[in-house]
């Protein structure tokens, strides 16, 4: 056994899509499913699991890191490994944390969040829309408030209601349960009232960002 854990697990991956006829059949499209589903289940174990249940869950999700990595160093036109990975990671999280690995100064989360935005900034020039990046493939809630806290940036508030303003936390569960349950009840479809609504939204701050609005 070796001393250097991922290492061994990475040579193990690779022993397995070397030998396994399977797993050599298998692409970055039909990986996606399992990688959802492992992401699924650290959630559970964090939320609801033991440590043993999360060590093993983070294992698997590592799995799929791995997966798609050795795929990628097959690749015939723009091969990269594991390593190539990690280094990629090492480099951008050192260049967003200047407060940790530079000279410069972060004493509250705010400031943090300062610096990590500006150094992520630098690295996505050719963005031209605060949306850019955000992902149509999140959950529909977690996509609803990324999008608006995009959308405050341009001055994009997000529409009001009537409903009532929960205090707290499970409370807010509640209000959103409340809301599914009425859109059972009338027959509605849930997700899609709320990714069409998160739509329009989408469609208010490219109109700000473009000044027509």
């Amino acid at each position: 056994m070796s001393d250097d854990a991922l290492r061994e697990a990475a040579e193990t991956m690779r022993a397995v899509r070397e030998r396994c006829v399977w797993t050599q059949r298998i692409d970055h499209r039909d990986l996606v499913p399992y990688l959802v589903e492992e992401s699924a289940e650290v959630i559970d174990a964090v939320e609801a699991g033991t440590r043993a249940d999360l060590r093993e869950e983070l294992g698997d999700l590592l799995w799929q890191v791995l997966f798609h990595a050795e795929i990628a160093a097959g690749d015939p036109d723009d091969p990269f490994d594991i390593d190539d990975v990690a280094r990629g990671l090492t480099e951008k999280m050192v260049r967003r944390h200047p407060h940790v690995f530079a000279d410069a100064v972060a004493t509250t989360p705010e400031e943090v969040l300062v610096h990590w935005n500006a150094a992520k900034a630098a690295e996505k020039r050719e963005r031209t829309s605060v949306l850019d990046g955000v992902s149509d493939h999140m959950p529909s809630l977690a996509l609803a408030q990324k999008v608006m806290s995009k959308a405050v940036q341009v001055g994009v508030c997000a529409p009001t209601h009537h409903l009532a303003d929960p205090e707290t936390e499970a409370e807010l569960g509640d209000a959103l349960l409340t809301l599914v349950h009425l859109a059972r009840a009338r027959g509605w479809d849930a997700e899609r009232a709320l990714r069409e609504r998160v739509r329009d939204l989408r469609a208010e701050v490219r109109s700000a960002e473009a000044g027509t609005s």
